[in-house]
């Protein structure tokens, strides 16, 4: 006979609970979460415009350039006369138009995978050189251990930004290594549209500034767990040290790991924005979010309030939704949580 407990949608036996596992009530917990389910289904919009856009609406910021209508505020706020003199529909433009006469609708639009794409790429690379760093760091321990453990510290010591600022300059020279790999990235078909050289070398950059972070998380998981009885066990059965520490160790770090990635995506966006704002990434005219405010702040003390104001509410909008998944992900792999289904 099987034990049962009882939640909020009726009586759960244990059998049930363990078909649907660690993950299936994560999920579930997520979507009971107002903030999980937010964050959701604002990403979940923003990955679709992503994909979509592109396909639906395709766009070449190279010839993009109608000067007649230079710095139009948004349609829906223009006189009637005005829209008629410039024969604009009353939504043609929603967010007005930029100096060179560009839709910025269209063009936060299309900023979308470039941001995004620049996130997920930015964490992925963190998380599989940081993670690695961490697991062996926290597993053979000694002398690497040490020394891991004082470059990551090192590396967290300096304020993000500027030692981003710091790689992105010296990645840039035409000589480097990573400039001469951007321009081979930038070069592929299916990226040429959304990577130059300049913007790799930025996502690079806050790559390497964010690999402590899962380093650190990693080792802190080995380090908990490397004396338990089943990575004992696993050990005196002859499993190899890598099996081990892959096949044992490294599922116990998943869960942290996801979450911190989840808002580390945030952070890249911003951080990668940041650098293409002060002209150390995406260049013009690429439509690029970080790189519009930049073209756009000139223009804000003469009233061109718009030109500013939506690139920026992409970026909010975006982190927004992140972040609330982010937070999401932490309340529902809590294991604290568990006791509350």
């Amino acid at each position: 006979m099987s034990s049962s407990v009882t939640t909020a949608e009726g009586v759960v036996t244990l059998d049930q609970r363990r078909q649907r596992g660690l993950w299936g009530d994560a999920w579930r917990r997520l979507l009971r979460s107002s903030s999980g389910r937010i964050g959701l289904g604002i990403t979940i919009f923003l990955v679709l415009i992503a994909i979509f856009i592109p396909l639906l609406m395709p766009y070449n910021p190279a010839t993009d350039r109608n000067f007649p209508r230079r710095l139009l505020k948004p349609s829906w706020l223009l006189s009637e006369d005005v829209r008629e003199q410039k024969n604009i529909d009353l939504l043609e433009h929603p967010f007005g138009t930029d100096d060179l006469g560009r839709d910025i609708f269209r063009r936060v639009l299309h900023g979308t995978p470039i941001s995004l794409t620049a996130g997920l790429f930015t964490v992925s690379m963190a998380v599989v050189f940081g993670s690695l760093l961490g697991l062996i760091a926290g597993y053979l321990g000694g002398w690497f251990d040490t020394v891991a453990s004082w470059v990551m510290d090192i590396l967290l010591a300096f304020p993000s930004i500027l030692l981003a600022i710091a790689i992105v300059s010296a990645s840039n020279s035409p000589t480097a290594f990573t400039s001469r790999l951007g321009n081979a990235v930038s070069s592929l078909p299916v990226l040429r549209t959304i990577f130059d050289p300049q913007l790799f070398n930025a996502m690079l950059a806050v790559a390497i500034v964010e690999i402590p972070i899962f380093g650190r998380i990693a080792r802190s998981t080995v380090i908990a767990v490397r004396h338990q009885e089943y990575v004992t066990a696993a050990t005196a059965l002859g499993v190899s040290g890598p099996r081990t520490l892959f096949r044992h160790i490294l599922p116990n770090s998943l869960a942290p790991m996801l979450v911190q990635a989840t808002l580390s995506i945030a952070t890249a966006i911003i951080s990668v924005a940041a650098l293409s704002f002060l002209g150390l990434g995406a260049q013009r005219p690429r439509p690029e979010w970080g790189r519009m405010l930049a073209d756009a702040r000139q223009y804000l003390l003469q009233g061109s309030w718009w030109y500013i104001t939506f690139p920026g509410l992409a970026i909010m909008l975006t982190v927004l939704g992140i972040n609330l998944l982010g937070d999401g992900l932490r309340d529902a792999l809590d294991p604290r949580l568990k006791s509350k289904d």
